[in-house]
């Protein structure tokens, strides 16, 4: 009982000198020399009275916070005194609990933060060996952890303080001298039970979060994502959710803050671990890391981690990847309309365009499907580029619109474009020329129906509707939209050009197409140039300039050439692109090699032609130049051989079809019917085709049974249709 007393009494003293302590501090006043701390850092050795945020004792408030009280009586209870350190931290700390950030900043920086680190270092790295070996025999440490902890929570508070008054590089700084004492003091990281006796963890964790914030608001990035990555590197003692916020939030950083991070540099690190390499790559770490965590059942579901996911794979080419993670997780987690239409985006963007249209059908195809209006454009928009699914794409498209009803006009601008090109493709298939005739006017009025409902020009809209005029032969009208796109894109579009170049040729204005095509390469970057150049080729050889068009051809394949090499380490990214260029230079072979036949330079052109087969053995456009050159040599047999491997690679190439038909009626044997055959064959897939009517008019007036009308009507239409025939396809 007696021990009791004595330590009530105990407490009760060291309350009633911290009470007179903290009224000195708030009054200026003096201890008195019985009641001093005999301490060279005593606060009684400094008068704070000149502070422009003290007050007389008056004006003090009369009830001290609590929990400054019990801090107080912590430090005392195990130091035995109250340095000047710690006295300001009680204060500033009760000054920015009342709302007085300038007041308790201006008391947090009396604190000699340069003079108490190594003593705060040197107790945190004491407590932590005490700690291991349970031993009593080593030194006591300068502080105590309650005064660590205090001051340390004092230098938080500064950091806040100096946020609230905008002064973030100030307040980044302030935040980092904790990590820095804690990481300096604990080389090897927290132990698991590291302060687990005070408040110590806690202002750690809160200073780990907002250091990187607090980089971000003064406008240093870098400083920010080297924050971001010691508070992931280093061992905090952080709990889950912590380090899943901080994750999730560096990611997004990394993702959309428009800063190139440097490769980190992982110093210990196991043999043969991934380290990113760039922003993208961080990124998907560490949005995969978090749908690990959720998988595990560590942390609770996200769904903006699917969404920043699904914009890093889509921006990184990684699609494929993309679809894997959505496939994997359980069933209930994404909600089903979401999950089938990014599979169906994932697929499609992979290139494989019958999986995405095949999931998209199994989702439509439950009747309790609501408000499907993106599946609906997205499938229709896949079957019109398919030949097959045409009709049905055209129903997709149409029922879409019938839910669009009075909704969002721009939608249905863009489900009325959709449906105007399938009916445009519906009417190249199809045999009838009233039926043809009648899609092409649905076709262009759909069309015309997406103009004046959307609203904006759309520059699609145009291109199409530009395109369907030009392959309709109304070439002044395909004209106007041509430059109106040209207009609305700024010339920034290869396209938009190629395709105003291709109607000046139809108009035979070869010259003007030409000049148009050198003013697009000047404005366009060296690796855009391709099909400019290409294009340029052609307008040459149309006006029997063939020595310039080989020079154009040879400037187009050392752009393809160089290219190829200079991304030779780029990956998926620029997949597509590659393919692209890949396609484009075995088709300039090509084009070459058929300038080098009707030069008879036949030697060049088998040069031209071996080059090609090394891009792709198996590509019919190969086979029928290869015709050609045979054909052009008088081996009308190898030719016809030539001729017909074309058509088993590609049975709709309709120059294939015309060449064959062409061959067969030279070498005879064949029934004019079979030749024919391939001519309306040619026709079905190509009903502009000037050669295949002017071929078929021959065949005609060669035929007995056939009248000299029919021969007239095919030669007719080859007339016209070559006056306005481009010098490359308008598609």
């Amino acid at each position: 009982m007696r021990t009791k007393n004595w330590i009530n009494k105990g407490v009760f003293i060291i309350r009633g000198r911290l009470q007179k302590m903290m009224k000195c501090i708030c009054s200026g006043e003096q201890l008195k020399v019985d009641e001093m701390v005999h301490s060279s850092e005593s606060l009684a050795t400094r008068d704070y009275s000149a502070s422009g945020y003290s007050s007389r004792a008056g004006e003090v408030e009369t009830k001290m916070d609590n929990s400054n009280i019990e801090e107080a009586e912590s430090s005392l209870r195990e130091s035995g005194y109250l340095n000047y350190e710690e006295a300001r931290a009680l204060l500033g700390r009760l000054e920015y609990q009342k709302g007085n950030i300038e007041a308790a900043l201006h008391v947090f920086e009396g604190i000699d933060i340069a003079a108490v680190s190594p003593k705060m270092k040197v107790s945190i790295s004491r407590r932590c060996e005490y700690n291991r070996r349970h031993s009593q025999s080593d030194a006591a440490p300068p502080m105590s952890m309650h005064a660590v902890s205090l001051l340390l929570e004092a230098i938080f508070l500064k950091a806040k303080s100096c946020q609230g008054l905008g002064r973030f590089a100030d307040a980044a700084q302030s935040c980092k001298v904790i990590l820095d004492t804690i990481e300096s003091a604990l080389p090897e990281g927290l132990p698991e039970n590291f302060a687990s006796d005070c408040k110590l963890q806690e202002t750690l964790n809160r200073a780990v979060e907002l250091l990187p914030e607090l980089w971000k608001l003064a406008g240093a990035p870098q400083e920010a994502i080297l924050s971001y990555r010691r508070a992931l590197l280093y061992h905090w003692n952080l709990d889950t959710e912590t380090i899943a916020k901080i994750e999730r939030e560096f990611a997004i950083f990394l993702l959309y803050s428009g800063c190139d991070a440097n490769p980190p540099n992982l110093r210990s690190q196991m043999g043969g671990s991934f380290v990113p390499r760039n922003n993208l790559e961080e990124a998907v770490l560490l949005l995969l890391i978090l749908l690990r965590k959720f998988v595990l059942k560590r942390i609770g579901w996200d769904p903006s981690i699917i969404d920043h996911l699904s914009f890093a794979l889509s921006v990184s080419g990684e699609l494929r990847a993309l679809a894997h993670q959505v496939e994997e997780l359980l069933p209930g987690i994404m909600d089903r309309k979401e999950r089938y239409s990014t599979l169906a985006l994932c697929y499609y963007g992979e290139g494989e365009n019958m999986v995405a249209l095949n999931l998209l059908k199994n989702f439509l195809r439950d009747r309790e499907n609501h408000d499907c209006i993106q599946e609906l454009l997205l499938a229709s928009k896949i079957c019109g580029e398919n030949f097959v699914c045409i009709e049905e794409g055209i129903n997709y498209a149409r029922k879409a619109l019938s839910e669009l009803h009075g909704k969002c006009s721009q939608v249905v601008s863009v489900a009325n474009c959709i449906l105007g090109i399938l009916l445009s493709a519906k009417s190249r298939s199809v045999a009838s020329d009233s039926e043809r005739i009648l899609k092409q006017s649905e076709a262009l009025e759909a069309l015309k129906i997406a103009e004046r409902t959307m609203r904006e020009r759309d520059p699609y809209i145009v291109f199409h509707l530009c395109l369907e005029h030009a392959e309709q032969r109304k070439l002044d009208v395909a004209l106007y939209y041509a430059k109106q796109l040209l207009k609305l894109e700024a010339g920034s579009s290869v396209k938009g050009y190629i395709l105003l170049a291709r109607i000046l040729s139809a108009q035979k204005q070869f010259n003007d197409a030409e000049t148009l095509i050198n003013a697009a390469l000047d404005q366009t970057g060296k690796w855009d140039q391709g099909e400019l150049l290409r294009t340029k080729a052609k307008l040459q050889i149309a006006q029997d300039r063939l020595k310039n068009a080989i020079e154009t051809y040879t400037h187009l394949l050392a752009v393809l050439q160089v290219r190829t090499k200079s991304l030779g380490i780029a990956k998926k990214l620029l997949k597509n692109k590659r393919i692209r260029d890949r396609s484009l230079e075995m088709e300039t072979w090509h084009d070459l090699a058929n300038v080098y036949i009707s030069l008879s330079q036949w030697r060049d052109a088998e040069v031209c032609l071996s080059k090609s087969q090394a891009i792709n053995p198996y590509s019919a456009s190969r086979w029928h130049s290869t015709g050609l050159l045979y054909k052009a040599k008088g081996l009308h047999q190898e030719a016809l051989k030539s001729f017909r491997k074309a058509l088993d690679v590609e049975p709709t190439h309709v120059p294939s079809l015309i060449s064959t038909a062409c061959i067969l009626k030279e070498l005879g044997g064949q029934s004019l019917a079979v030749v024919r055959s391939f001519l309306t064959d040619a026709l079905r897939l190509d009903r502009t085709n000037p050669s295949a009517w002017y071929n078929l008019g021959l065949l005609y007036k060669a035929d007995i049974g056939a009248t000299k009308l029919e021969a007239v009507e095919c030669f007719e239409a080859a007339a016209l249709l070559e006056e306005s025939a481009p010098v490359e396809s308008f598609r």
